[in-house]
């Protein structure tokens, strides 16, 4: 080329680096992108496949159509306004202009240059390469749209189609570059393409669903595009074409290799030992997993069973056989709490890799929040020692202990996004859910789900809200031909038949009707040849007999806790509130029989640091290893926190009165393994525990036929702000007070649906039928909410998908859960005239200075930091990232009273008696 013949747009830089100043050629940046989406559109791999398949095109047109308009992702960096950003990196690119400031995104900016003038012009471009008549590229042209919306909409959002004036941004010269560009990128790409079919009305509807998968492709093309380090960065003009075969195409297959998202080969399934070993007895629910029929179809599962029966090895033998029939590459296991996803990941990192043929490299990533400080995780994270931002996962300690047999690259490890796209993905609900609402970067969420068996484990734990997102994610995940397995201890029939629907709305299926069953366990699978409900045996070692206690005094409280502290025995009293927890333990720390040093407390309201340290002491003095003598006399004052995520094993159990299916699951702590007398752990096969009687004490109102309106609140007012069905309560003591025993899994199917099911609610009594309206009334608000923050996938990736709640917003101010409005705050400490971390650790400490506070406790104690601190805390803030986004309380004379690191997170002595 020479200097007259060379196109203008050249003179735009697509990339840069500030400090260097070194810059990419913006049309060389949307080539690398481009390249990037070939490869992953190989029209030979189930990708590409599945998508044709999906919008009943052939792959290899797929892969090309989507490759050139990947080629135009970046058109609103044309714009004069953009290139102002960094200016003067070189007298041969556009000069910038301070009358055009860059005040919108250029993915907008993108989308409103395609619609304002290159539309009209592609007609023109493509009129010599389709060939068609004008009238039928008018129509064409009409069906076309949306796909520019996929490409432009590069950054986790749709664009915005709102009134934004276009002269603000672009000069006349910018959009003859852009459309010089488009001209040129037109004849590389659709030489030989048949356009014919984007016409078709058929391929634009079938679009809307699967253009939420091609967002997330352009997304994933676009971060592995945009890779290329600076010092291979081109400025030098050669044609496209050269640019394609010789550097596009080769730097896309090695960050494309490097990304490690190649599916591994999966290995033939041959029975449940060689997953795990270690069993050597399958359970019933076990043995119906591995023996029974699959069909060559997406899956949905329900496998209800007593906690010990291995519910989890059973899901993952069914996602190992599903696997094995080509129906998914991978899996995600979906838990309630960080805590549980945590060790779920430490599970799986022993048994994951036998999924995969023996030669194989398959990635486990854990996806929650706070998982850099899971040490599992940042062990198993392969560093790439030329890449320094990957150091902060980096730990190069020794360690006695056996470490993860897990596996990911860094790469996919940097983003909880990108961890959808390992093959086997561990974290809470909340990451998942958030593919089905207007999140940024969903997209990317869908994509990794899509070939994903999805595993959502402890199902009755979540509430209504989570429970119809969860609805919404089962029917979407169902339509993209996943398969989903349900893990519970218990779910009412309700709630069965609203999970199955939402898959059959998914795949098209009719929905099949569902008995009334009484059995239970039970395994529930659709679409199957056999019986949909198949009632399984327990093993014996897990079936129990727990009495029931209810007691209504303090004082009884005590005698049962001098009692088991006398006989040596180890105790945990489960309390619903962090103020009624807190009341117990400063009572019990009066007694004149209580070793102070045996008392622990244990709730949500403490700083990260010493959460964790409280965590480590109680699994060491209850878990299934500790001692008699560790035990002897320990008494455990807890909230919810030791319900789901830690296995702990107690000699006698109080409870707050709480809904059925948290009291079998609480009961579930009690004598949970086995051990002689003493509370020494028994190992020997088929031993029995010795222990004697298993006790449930439930603390709250005693059981009455005529309760008055303040039944509840007499005895408990903190729980009914928590459990807010007082008749499901009062249906809860029916339930367990006439026989004072119940038996699982013998009674399970009776209990719940005595206190759940449609029958039961009549039972209420008048005197409490209006609180249980009102909580009904808030529960179906609540899922009333769900449907309006839920995207509305049926109109495809466009901004209107969101109207409903409001539009597209940050990832964290879209609710997965709702309840209490918390504030995240970081305690800090003044040393030599300057904050730091309040935790003492070495690595993250401010992390582990995080602690969750109700708004309104912030408030009350916000106004007593001194006003003298602020500048410090600017300046803090400033200064650490993490903390731009969290409040900071300096622990100073004023604030101290309000933090023990024994008692957690309370109110001053004086206000006490206030409303904490």
């Amino acid at each position: 080329m020479t200097d007259s013949t060379i196109p203008n747009y050249y003179r735009y830089w697509g990339k840069t680096e500030k400090d260097t100043g070194k810059y990419h050629l913006l049309p060389y940046h949307c080539l690398d992108v481009a390249a990037v989406g070939w490869i992953l559109l190989d029209p030979d791999k189930s990708l590409c496949q599945r998508l044709a398949k999906q919008l009943n095109v052939f792959p290899e047109w797929l892969q090309c159509w989507v490759t050139y308009c990947l080629c135009l992702h970046d058109i609103g960096k044309f714009a004069t306004a953009f290139q102002g950003i960094v200016p003067d990196l070189s007298p041969l690119l556009v000069p910038s202009d301070k009358r055009m400031p860059y005040s919108e995104r250029h993915d907008s900016l993108g989308f409103l240059l395609w619609q304002d003038i290159l539309s009209s012009r592609w007609l023109d471009c493509v009129g010599m390469c389709f060939g068609s008549a004008h009238s039928d590229l008018a129509k064409i042209l009409r069906y076309v749209d949306p796909w520019m919306e996929i490409v432009t909409g590069h950054h986790g959002e749709p664009p915005k189609r709102s009134h934004i004036l276009r002269q603000n941004f672009f000069t006349v010269a910018d959009e003859d570059a852009a459309y010089s560009f488009l001209g040129d990128i037109t004849t590389l790409f659709l030489g030989s393409f048949d356009g014919s079919l984007l016409g078709e009305k058929d391929l634009k509807n079938l679009l809307k669903l699967s253009s939420w998968q091609l967002a997330g492709i352009v997304v994933l093309a676009d971060w592995l595009g945009s890779g290329r380090a600076p010092d291979t960065f081109y400025q030098a003009v050669m044609p496209l074409d050269d640019y394609w075969q010789f550097h596009a195409l080769p730097h896309a297959e090695t960050v494309f290799a490097k990304a490690d998202l190649y599916p591994s080969a999966i290995e033939t399934f041959t029975d449940t030992s060689h997953l795990f070993p270690f069993i050597s007895l399958l359970t019933p629910l076990q043995n119906w997993a591995e023996k029974h029929q699959l069909e060559t179809t997406n899956h949905f599962f329900i496998l209800e069973d007593v906690t010990g029966a291995g519910k989890t090895e059973a899901a993952l033998v069914l996602a190992h056989r599903i696997m094995d029939k080509g129906l998914s590459d991978g899996i995600y296991v979906a838990l309630p709490t960080m805590a549980t996803a945590n060790s779920m990941y430490t599970r799986l990192g022993k048994a994951y890799r036998k999924i995969f043929s023996e030669d194989a490299r398959p990635s486990l990533v854990l996806a929650h929040g706070a998982r850099h400080l899971s040490e599992a995780f940042r062990s198993s994270i392969e560093l790439p020692s030329a890449n320094p931002s990957y150091q902060i996962y980096a730990d190069d300690r020794e360690s006695d202990e056996e470490p993860i047999e897990a596996y990911c690259s860094a790469w996919l490890a940097d983003s909880r996004k990108k961890a959808f796209l390992a093959e086997i993905g561990v974290g809470t609900l909340d990451q998942a859910l958030l593919a089905v609402l207007p999140a940024k970067h969903q997209s990317l969420r869908m994509l990794g789900l899509a070939r994903k068996v999805l595993i959502v484990d402890e199902v009755h734990s979540y509430d209504p809200y989570m429970n119809q997102l969860l609805q919404t994610l089962i029917e979407v995940h169902a339509r993209q031909g996943g398969s989903i397995i349900l893990l519970s201890a218990t779910l009412p029939q309700q709630m069965r038949e609203k999970y199955i629907f939402s898959f059959c709305e998914g795949t098209g299926i009719d929905r099949p009707r569902l008995e009334d069953t009484p059995s239970y366990p039970l395994a529930t699978h659709i679409p199957t040849l056999e019986q949909i409900e198949t009632p399984l045996a327990t093993r014996g070692d897990v079936e129990r007999t727990v009495s029931v206690i209810f007691i209504d005094e303090m004082d009884d409280a005590l005698n049962v806790l001098y009692d088991a502290f006398r006989k040596g025995q180890c105790v945990c009293w489960i309390r619903n509130t962090v103020k009624d927890a807190r009341i117990a333990h400063d009572m019990i720390m009066r007694q004149e029989w209580m070793d102070k040093s045996r008392l622990i407390l244990f709730h949500s309201r403490f700083a990260m640091t010493d959460r964790r340290r409280i965590e480590a002491k109680t699994l060491d003095l209850f878990d299934k290893n500790s001692t008699a003598k560790k035990r002897q006399g320990q008494i455990l004052i807890a909230t919810q926190v030791v319900e789901q995520s830690l296995d702990l094993d107690f000699d006698v159990m109080i409870s707050d009165l709480a809904p059925i299916d948290l009291l079998i699951q609480r009961a579930g702590r009690l004598h949970r393994h086995v051990r002689d007398n003493a509370g020494n752990p028994l190992i020997q096969e088929g031993a029995i525990d010795r222990r004697g009687e298993l006790c449930l004490y439930i603390f709250g109102p005693m059981p009455t036929e005529t309760p008055d309106e303040d039944w509840l609140k007499s005895k408990l007012p903190g729980t009914q702000s928590v459990y807010k069905h007082v008749g499901q309560l009062w249906l809860t003591q029916q339930q367990l007070y006439p026989s004072g025993r119940f038996s699982m899994p013998a009674d399970a199917r009776k209990l719940i649906e005595g206190v759940y099911g449609e029958k039961a609610q009549d039972l209420i009594p008048d005197s409490l039928l209006s609180l249980s309206w009102d909580a009904e009334g808030e529960a179906g608000s609540h899922r009333g909410m769900a449907r309006i923050n839920a995207l509305k996938l049926g109109k495809g990736y466009t901004r209107s998908s969101a109207e409903d709640s409001g539009g597209w917003d940050k990832e964290s101010r879209i609710p997965t859960r709702l309840g209490i409005d918390n504030i995240t705050v970081a305690l800090a400490r003044f040393k030599d005239n300057k904050l730091w971390p309040y935790a003492q650790d070495n690595e993250f400490p401010w992390e582990l200075s995080l602690i969750n506070l109700p708004k309104n406790e912030w408030k009350k104690v916000q106004g007593r930091i001194p006003l003298a601190h602020n500048e410090e805390i600017k300046r803090l803030k400033e200064e650490v990232r993490m903390l731009k986004w969290v409040e900071v309380l300096p622990m100073t004379e004023e604030v101290e009273p309000y933090y023990d690191p024994h008692m957690g997170w309370g109110l001053n002595k004086e206000e006490k008696d206030e409303s904490y």
